[in-house]
């Protein structure tokens, strides 16, 4: 007879009777699947069911096949965040002797994850402005295995030409690698200007709600299967429930974005205008040096980030940090809240002051990721703190 303790471990396991058709896909939180024989164990590593989580799971795969539709790729990975994106994707690409070309102005983290790749590992980096094609496509004319950029940069908004990049890089033999966070599918999909592989920080704009944390990346099936290995051993999947919440936010991604990009074509306008503003970096703006090249290349908008430089005082921008009344400091972006960053901060631990003014981060550089509110809400915020520096 079996004792009670030990029903209790079973009891409740199975379904009491039929539950399809869930207009919501339900949550799989078990982390493996009871097989029937060996037989079903190789059926299962085939790919043709479930068995373990880190290497498949419902939730993941519905985020995965979503990414893919809006990205026009074939294959997603889904990662626990963004550097788990981009390190997979670095670490399963690069080796000894492996070159790649990555432009200067990447994120910051990007750039120091490149740099431990160099030093450790001797994989040969190359730093290139991207917005001059000429050096771009004389570093090309040595040996280049892949290319690595942004779209549109963080935090300099600066706009980058990803068809000409991907034709140049192309024709040297390289693959390009895209981190398109800041612009999202909502305003252009890089595989379709010849990008090889897209990479997201889900945390951002597909959350949208700053209450996951995620990367993906998304390829055609070739160069997917490359990384796949690399994929499974570093072991950085996203868990079921934020994968399924991701699936929740980005079905309203596009509502959101266009929202938050039209608060940024009036703020970024606004801010222009403010004596106590010296420069303002948005694509939507005529002063900005690649607008023509983001009405070229971007649909729906141009972005919902700005960033702008102030007075070079830090305790200026502490003080204008302390004036704000709605607006947040936060740590990540593109959430319905609008918030603020400050990069030198962010950074100047990582990189001397010489490094990041070669980024083009100053002590005077603010970031702003624009939200969901009444942009008249969001000016009013920002008149009053940047009183500061008057």
């Amino acid at each position: 007879m079996i004792h009670n303790e030990t029903k209790l471990l079973y009891t409740g396991m199975h379904l009491d009777k039929e539950a399809s058709n869930a207009e919501e896909l339900p949550i799989y939180h078990s982390t493996a699947y009871a097989l029937k024989n060996m037989d079903d164990y190789d059926h299962a590593m085939d790919g043709n069911k479930y068995f373990y989580s880190r290497c498949e799971n419902p939730n993941r795969n519905a985020l995965s096949s979503i990414i893919s539709q809006l990205e026009g790729g074939e294959v997603t990975y889904v990662c626990a965040s963004g550097m788990s994106a981009i390190s997979t994707v670095l670490f399963g690409l690069l080796s000894s002797g492996k070159r790649i070309i990555a432009h200067k102005g990447v994120y910051g983290e990007t750039l120091e994850l490149l740099g431990e790749l160099s030093k450790r590992f001797s994989v040969l980096v190359t730093y290139v402005d991207m917005k001059d094609l000429t050096a771009f496509e004389e570093a090309c004319r040595r040996s280049v295995d892949y290319v690595y950029t942004e779209v549109l940069t963080n935090p300099l908004l600066e706009v980058i030409d990803i068809d000409a990049i991907s034709r140049i890089a192309h024709a040297s033999g390289a693959k390009v690698i895209v981190d398109s966070t800041f612009t999202t599918p909502v305003i252009i999909s890089p595989i379709h200007h010849g990008a090889d592989i897209v990479i997201h920080s889900l945390t951002k704009y597909f959350g949208g709600h700053s209450d996951i944390t995620g990367g993906s990346i998304t390829g055609a099936e070739e160069i997917m299967d490359t990384l796949k290995r690399s994929y499974l051993l570093m072991g950085g999947c996203i868990d079921p429930n934020t994968a399924w919440m991701t699936v929740r936010s980005v079905r309203t991604m596009n509502l959101r974005v266009r929202k938050q990009m039209e608060n940024a074509r009036i703020v970024a306008a606004w801010l222009e205008k403010n004596p106590q503003i010296r420069k303002v970096n948005h694509p939507s703006l005529k002063s900005h040096p690649q607008h023509e090249l983001a009405v070229r290349l971007f649909k729906n908008g141009e972005g919902a980030m700005i960033s702008v430089s102030v007075e070079d005082d830090c305790d200026k921008v502490n003080r204008f940090i302390e004036q704000l009344q709605m607006i947040q400091y936060l740590g990540t972006l593109g959430g319905l809240r609008t918030s603020f960053a400050h990069p030198y901060t962010a950074f100047h631990l990582e990189f001397s002051d010489e490094e990041l003014q070669g980024m083009g981060i100053t002590k005077g550089l603010l970031r702003l990721s624009v939200g969901t509110e009444e942009a008249e809400d969001i000016i009013h915020d920002l008149e009053q703190a940047l009183e500061v520096f008057a």
